[in-house]
């Protein structure tokens, strides 16, 4: 998929269908996930922050995969990034495309994102 259709794809979607390698059994586990796109950055902010289990996946191995309407669209590593300044700056993103409301219904603990480089 070229870089122009990957991202007018990502721009019309709300969710993605975000993939890792479970830390334990080392099977792939898939689940869809809200996202927000900046450029050739691809940020993803875990339901229960740094508690959530995709999200502890990823440390263990970074390695993450993105599906969009069931086509891999791209595999790179992810960066969990931790620093608060920019994880508010990422919150902020989502509140603005998701609505306010949404993110404080539904994600719980603030405390880390995930940085993916769509240019990998």
């Amino acid at each position: 998929m070229s870089k122009s259709k990957l991202y007018a794809a990502l721009d019309r979607l709300s969710e993605i269908e975000l993939t890792v390698m479970a830390r334990k059994s080392g099977r792939e586990i898939s689940r869809p996930v809200w996202f927000v796109r900046e450029d050739n950055i691809l940020y993803l902010l875990p339901l229960q922050g740094s508690d959530t289990n995709w999200y502890k996946n990823m440390q263990k191995n970074p390695n993450l995969k993105i599906s969009v309407d069931g086509q891999e669209i791209i595999t790179g590593n992810g960066k969990a990034i931790a620093d608060q300044k920019k994880v508010k700056e990422v919150i902020e993103k989502f509140k603005s495309k998701y609505g306010d409301s949404d993110v404080k219904k539904y994600y719980t603990k603030f405390d880390v994102c995930v940085e993916l480089d769509l240019k990998q």
